[in-house]
């Protein structure tokens, strides 16, 4: 962990300055406290019911903000559009609290957007998100203050950057000069603070602004409200009827119009507060969803507004309540199928009456090769004269033909035994990093592939040894990793029989080699620095 160079040090300094994303100067004065108590309606005990949801969106400001696009991303299938104050990326912190500090927020360093972008494409091939196709057209709003010193413009640039490559229709208002704050019309703060609540008047009507991108249109907001608010126990959706445990509240909200409490088809919106704005929170309370400005335009535009809630931990990991969009709490997917509150949220969702995609599996596990056993074999064309190759240290892992006239192939080793006995295996892919090359092996001759050969155990020894060039293996041509000139990429996903090869008691080899020979020299060398990996999904 990083924190701001300059700043204090210590990773308690860096949670605390650093992660508390909605932090900023003291609490303002309370100017529009009346106004917003005034439309404010007290929340009543019930639970989420099924209603005629024709449409479902995301919102949320700064960690709410990351949430409400990493719901977006996950789930395109279910989530129709998204807006995000104050927030970047999808997966901007790479599971990495350093980048979440200093790339994600304000930036020191490079937040790496095309690795994003390829991570997206990866995930998508993977099945570990929805399709990313399904963001393109969709509507989204991004919104970001320029006298926001938390969440710096060029992160927020980079969101908008980052879903138009994905063809989205973004619509981005850079034009005030907000502090880190929502935007609201009852927001007690002035438009430039960075102070409690974190919501803020700009003169602007923000909701009428991105709810008109997100719907195409809205009504006039009510001027009083009619609908119920209503209190429902958040851990009857979390892993194991817990939601403490992941950091989210026991107390959820979600405010109903009376028209779709009486069965006209209504849309829901996902609004997910910033950190230290949730409900338990010090004392918070209900002042986000009081004052939002989101209920006014449910009663005119049938909206169900769910306000999901997370708490802070008692530990440092999340001490200021804030949305988990940089892996805390040791939750490798929080921002894919199988993040324990995406998948928690999407249960609301569903509850209420929102389409889902196929529930995930209920574990993952990334495994890096064994170094020691990896290494790559040199043979003739018809396969003749094998033997392992020397330059692993020095460029990489060779596949293709090289300047010596020899096909290379690459073996990797795996311990599997880390994948639960008695689970079924749903899903598993190898990832690689290109290092180098010359030529394109995929396309000499045109149409090569480069294929995923599983075997249970090892070929001969598991060190590489010159037989594993043309040794049996248990799955031959399970998948096929497409062509990359550059980064991180992964395979398909391994068929059913490459699955039933994975060996749970132990080694698991992968062999790769391009399906054709090349006439030319093109080859390329991967993972030289980092170890490729084997993910497996489970249940």
């Amino acid at each position: 962990m990083h924190p701001f160079p300059g700043r204090l040090g210590g990773a308690a300094a860096a949670l605390l300055l650093g992660v508390g994303v909605l932090l900023g100067g003291p609490a303002s004065a309370d100017a529009g406290a009346a106004s917003a108590a005034a439309a404010a309606v007290p929340p009543v005990t019930g639970e989420l019911k099924t209603y005629n949801v024709d449409g479902v969106y995301s919102a949320g400001v700064s960690s709410g903000g990351y949430m409400a696009t990493q719901l977006h991303v996950a789930y395109s299938g279910t989530f129709d559009g998204s807006a995000a104050f104050a927030s970047g990326p999808q997966y901007c912190a790479q599971n990495d609290l350093g980048k979440a500090l200093n790339a994600c927020m304000e930036v020191y360093q490079d937040l790496q957007l095309a690795t994003l972008k390829q991570t997206t494409t990866n995930w998508s091939a993977q099945g570990a998100i929805d399709p990313a196709a399904g963001l393109s057209g969709d509507p989204v709003y991004v919104f970001s203050g320029s006298g926001d010193s938390t969440v710096e413009r060029p992160v927020s640039t980079a969101l908008n950057d980052y879903y138009r490559h994905f063809g989205a229709n973004v619509l981005y208002n850079n034009s005030t000069a907000a502090g880190h704050a929502w935007i609201s019309p009852l927001g007690p703060n002035a438009c430039t603070v960075t102070a409690n609540p974190w919501i803020n008047n700009c003169g602007i009507d923000a909701e009428r602004e991105f709810l008109g991108h997100l719907l195409g249109s809205v009504s006039a907001p009510a001027s009083n409200l009619g609908g119920s608010l209503i209190r429902f126990d958040q851990n009857k959706y979390a892993p194991g009827g817990a939601a403490k445990p992941i950091s989210m509240d026991e107390n959820g909200f979600v405010y109903v119009p009376t028209s779709c409490a009486g069965g006209a088809a209504c849309k829901v919106v996902v609004a997910l507060h910033g950190c230290k704005q949730g409900y338990s929170y010090q004392g918070f309370g209900t002042r986000f969803i009081d004052r939002a400005y989101l209920n006014e335009y449910a009663d005119t535009n049938n909206l169900i507004v769910l306000y999901p809630q997370a708490i802070a931990t008692t530990t440092l990991d999340n001490p200021n309540g804030c949305w988990n969009w940089w892996g805390y709490l040791g939750d490798p997917d929080y921002a894919r199928h199988g993040g324990k509150q995406i998948e928690t949220i999407m249960g609301m969702v569903k509850a209420l009456g929102g389409t889902g995609s196929t529930p995930p599996p209920t574990g993952t596990v990334t495994l890096p090769s064994v170094d020691a056993e990896d290494g790559y074999i040199k043979a003739a064309g018809d396969g003749s004269g094998p033997a392992v190759g020397t330059l692993e240290e020095t460029s990489g892992l060779a596949l293709g033909r090289g300047t010596d006239g020899k096909f290379n192939r690459t073996v990797l080793s795996f311990d599997t035994g880390a994948v639960p006995s008695g689970k079924e295996i749903t899903r598993a892919w190898v990832t690689l990093t290109r290092s180098s090359g010359s030529g394109d092996p995929w396309a000499s001759p045109a149409g090569n592939r480069l294929l995923v050969d599983v075997h249970t155990g090892c070929l001969g020894g598991c060190t590489v040894e010159s037989a594993d060039w043309a040794a049996a293996t248990t799955a031959a041509g399970t998948a096929e990793i497409g062509s990359f000139a550059s980064g991180s990429k992964a395979s398909g996903n391994l068929s059913a029989a490459g699955l039933a090869a994975i060996n749970r008691s132990g080694r698991t080899q992968v062999r790769l080699r391009f399906e054709q020979n090349q006439p030319a020299t093109a080859y390329l060398f991967v993972n030289r620095d980092t170890q490729a990996t084997l993910t497996v999904e489970y249940r």
